[in-house]
């Protein structure tokens, strides 16, 4: 457990507010917020995940997906548990949602392991990064002091002030665009769509950005996807997006995405963007 960061104390109740995401949970002593993971202990904030990794892997850093940023190399990628958004498809719930094991791995231990097997970067993944985000900043920090590039994959659903404070550090992210419509993101994950396109803007301005849309079937319309390439392009052309194929999942089983389907959508994004990819296929 390590004490965390961007919270703020009413001394009075022993209540503390989290300021990590839009969600600003107020949370009773001994009770955790939304993500699950960050409880108040006493007056207090904890995050509870912090150096508990469920995974620890070697990949291409192409699934990430990053196909811009450093190819051809390989990535320690890790992992830990919780996730401030509710998405009934959620690829990746057993850990996002669940209880799973951990292994307990310090920042130093990590870096060292990257730099022992010659691996050039550290990405943080599987699960939302923003809620071990203690973990995070801290080897990405130290990552960086040794030469190792930071990757993040993340739902961008953030506030302003820790993005900022951790942008310093990263190299690369990938964001998880999941619609481009408010009504979408609050009815279907529990966030907000302004939130996550504040992020993808700022993250663009200070280092490689790529972009993923789950094809989640019957989740989208057209003319709302193409919003959307219409918004990226007007960051930059260059930028490149992956449409990805949803397979049932968890709470949500409609069939998996057709091919034909994917190929409409990435048809359409080609007008505006330059770089369009079919993932899961």
């Amino acid at each position: 457990m390590r004490e965390a960061m961007h919270y703020q104390v009413f001394p009075e109740k022993l209540d503390v507010q989290c300021m990590l995401c839009p969600h600003r949970c107020v949370i009773l002593s001994g009770k955790a917020g939304k993500c699950s993971v960050r409880k108040n202990e006493k007056g207090s904030l904890i995050s509870i995940n912090y150096g508990q990794l469920t995974a620890i892997n070697l990949d291409p850093v192409e699934k990430k997906p990053l196909f811009h940023f450093m190819p051809g190399t390989t990535t320690l990628s890790i992992g830990s548990f919780g996730c401030n958004l509710r998405c009934p498809y959620c690829q990746n719930y057993h850990i996002s949602m669940g209880n799973p094991g951990t292994r307990n791995v310090t920042p130093e231990i990590l870096i060292n392991r990257a730099i022992e097997m010659g691996i050039p970067s550290i990405s943080y993944t599987y699960n939302e990064p923003t809620v071990y985000y203690e973990y995070v900043y801290e080897t990405a920090k130290l990552a960086k002091q040794k030469g190792l590039s930071n990757i993040m994959v993340t739902n961008g659903y953030i506030e302003e002030a820790p993005l900022k404070e951790l942008l310093p550090f990263i190299d690369a992210m990938n964001v998880d665009l999941k619609a481009f419509s408010e009504k979408t993101y609050q009815s279907f994950c529990g966030g907000d769509l302004d939130t996550v396109l504040r992020s993808i803007s700022s993250a663009h301005s200070q280092c490689h950005i790529e972009i993923t849309t789950l094809l989640v079937t019957d989740m989208h319309k057209l003319n709302e996807l193409e919003r959307m390439f219409q918004w990226i392009s007007g960051l930059s052309p260059q930028i490149p997006l992956h449409l990805s194929r949803y397979f049932p999942s968890h709470q949500y089983h409609a069939s998996m995405t057709p091919k034909s389907w994917m190929e409409q959508v990435k048809k359409t994004a080609l007008k505006y963007l330059d770089n369009v990819y079919l993932g899961n296929i």
